[in-house]
């Protein structure tokens, strides 16, 4: 409890040192910009689930997790972070711990062998490098995604995640993602693949701009 009273403390100090204020309002706006989109608002609206911000300036922690989540279900990637997180004090893996940390007793959590070194990569790079969400916050989204991919086993989308997610920038559109493409193909009755898929959908998410986040996450909401 003692940890979790810290952390927040922590949020609260980061978000007053860069002025971030999160507002709900502006997710009901931004429904109201899409509704040019007919066929989104129109699947959006027989949904009965609400999108919302899910800040959180620990960019560390968010990365392990994107990369644990990497070609996973949701179901499955919940029982392999619990696994994982239960090894630490707090079910926090500081980097310098996680280092430290054998690599088959990382591999018994359900990791595959590259999962695991990826996960010390960021730990590493951590400890290294600037990661604080105060640094990554005066970067572009292009920045961050040069500078995240640094890391061996961070790729692009792993990176696009972090910025829908945790950073909540408002324009970022993952058409990488399989889960999108799909989505996306049945909603808008699309036969394309491949380079023709991906120009198509991206033709189709500038109508989102600058708002193609929170489109995305209906996206795979809808498609579930």
């Amino acid at each position: 409890m003692l940890f979790l009273i810290e952390y927040a403390n922590v949020i609260i100090a980061v978000l007053k040192r860069i002025k971030i204020k999160l507002n709900l309002r502006s997710y009901k706006e931004i429904l109201i910009y899409l509704e040019k989109d007919k066929r989104l608002a129109q699947a959006i609206s027989k949904l009965e689930y609400e999108i919302k911000p899910d800040f959180d300036i620990d960019v560390y922690q968010s990365l392990l997790n994107s990369i644990v989540s990497q070609q996973l279900s949701t179901k499955v990637v919940r029982i392999i972070w619990r696994r994982f997180t239960d090894l630490f004090v707090n079910g926090y893996p500081k980097p310098e711990i996680l280092l430290g940390t054998e690599h088959e007793l990382l591999r018994k959590t359900g990791l595959s062998n590259n999962k695991v070194k990826y996960l010390k990569n960021v730990a590493e790079f951590s400890l290294n490098k600037n990661m604080s969400f105060e640094y990554l916050h005066q970067k572009t989204d292009v920045e961050i995604i040069d500078y995240l991919t640094q890391i061996k086993g961070v790729g692009k989308w792993t990176v696009q995640m972090i910025l829908m997610f945790p950073m909540d920038r408002p324009n970022v559109f993952p058409v990488d993602d399989l889960g999108i493409q799909n989505g996306m193909k049945e909603l808008y009755q699309i036969d394309l693949e491949k380079r023709e898929l991906k120009q198509k959908l991206n033709e189709i998410a500038e109508n989102w701009h600058p708002y193609k986040t929170l489109a995305s996450k209906y996206i795979w909401k809808i498609s579930e």
